[in-house]
């Protein structure tokens, strides 16, 4: 074993106890695990994936029941990882942004079926990032539902294309195909109808409606006191990530209190409509890809049929016996993140790590916490338990 997992090893005994502990959290299936419980599969499965850092969120009955950060947020410096401690939200700030755009929608300054050449004052490529659509008429057809469900047509993102180039790589609205690109035109056409840039929307809409006291849309000097840095597959610090420009596909800095308190209000509907929420968190594609990435392969496959695998407005979905399920996954460099809630019994679960091995431990954490099976890991690109 080298050095630094040596160190990890030691250090799963640390953990930092959040606001909330709860006495007991009842799995789906019904088998009710205590704090100490919690505790012990927690340090098994970071120890198993060998991970710096983890953050862990349980919600039951709509509300976080359970909230602790375990390990170090800096391995080399041994400093604590805290619920407080700033983190990189990779993905999940594309969740985010959806429920910032459906308030929009509620209010009716943005429809989702109204092409997105209707909010823009000159044609898209007359802006300089999208000067490569010149000639391809499909983008006047692209629309905010399109966008957020990720069947717009555009790729994840244009550096891993040939050339560099973007392009549309279908007719929009007819697949499925994960686009932080198309997250990134939402962005512009969100910021053109707000008149105000991104990380003002979001501070107004989300951050601070729901106490997200110490999350932004780009880095502030005052988190430097408690941030969590990424670490490679070999525990090496990669350092905070210090964003200075908004992206609505993955810039978010947030905590793992502060993401529990979103996940409470979107399972509530807390700021949304009963319609806008419902919007968000229905089917507007059913998904039969054979995997989530590459986002452009056509290869199909019928192994998610059972679960209705699809993707709402900003979030993944699937039906289990105890109703729909929507899940997000963030990934960034030093960094992996999972929140799964199930919409009947409102129970949840967040997982947040500073490690490039936090995935590893998702289908243990899943299983053993919330007693869920059924979590289309495979399709995502991440290891699920041999059985």
């Amino acid at each position: 074993m080298n050095p630094a997992g040596s160190v990890l090893l030691c250090s799963l005994s640390l953990f930092q106890p959040g606001p909330v502990a709860a006495q007991a959290f009842h799995r789906l299936d019904g088998q009710v695990l205590t704090a100490a419980e919690v505790d012990r599969l927690a340090a098994r499965a970071m120890a198993a994936a060998r991970v710096p850092g983890l953050g862990l969120a349980l919600i039951e009955g709509g509300r976080v029941v359970y909230l602790k950060a375990y390990g170090w947020r800096d391995l080399d410096r041994q400093l604590p990882l805290t619920p407080d401690s700033v983190m990189a939200a990779a993905s999940l700030s594309k969740a985010a942004f959806a429920y910032a755009v459906m308030q929009m929608v509620d209010e009716r300054v943005l429809e989702l079926d109204c092409p997105i050449m209707d909010y823009l004052p000159r044609p898209l490529p007359a802006y300089p990032r999208y000067a490569d659509l010149a000639g391809d008429l499909r983008w006047e057809r692209i629309t905010p539902r399109m966008l957020l469900a990720h069947t717009s047509g555009l790729p994840n993102w244009r550096r891993y294309m040939d050339g560099g180039r973007l392009a549309i790589y279908f007719e929009p609205g007819t697949r499925f195909a994960y686009s932080g690109e198309g997250m990134d035109l939402l962005q512009l056409v969100v910021e053109t109808v707000e008149g105000r840039p991104l990380e003002e929307v979001m501070a107004r809409r989300v951050f601070r409606p729901l106490g997200m006291t110490r999350s932004s849309m780009v880095w502030e000097a005052r988190f430097e006191t408690d941030a969590a840095q990424g670490h490679n597959n070999a525990g090496k610090g990669l350092g905070p990530q210090r964003r200075r420009r908004a992206g609505a596909a993955g810039s978010l800095q947030t905590t793992l209190a502060d993401y529990a308190r979103f996940l409470e209000a979107v399972i509530s509907g807390r700021g949304l409509s009963v319609e806008a929420r419902e919007a968000m968190l229905s089917p507007q594609v059913r998904i039969r890809s054979a995997h989530e990435f590459p986002t452009l392969d056509p290869t199909t496959t019928t192994a998610n049929e059972g679960i209705r695998l699809g993707y709402g407005l900003g979030w993944g979905l699937y039906q289990t016996p105890w109703g729909r399920a929507f899940f997000k996954e963030g990934h960034d460099d030093g960094v992996r993140h999972y929140a799964l809630c199930l919409d009947g019994p409102g129970k949840g679960l967040l997982i947040m790590t500073d490690g490039e091995r936090g995935e590893d431990l998702y289908s243990e954490l899943l299983e053993d916490l919330l007693g869920n099976t059924l979590t289309p890991l495979e399709w995502e690109g991440f290891k699920a338990r041999k059985r």
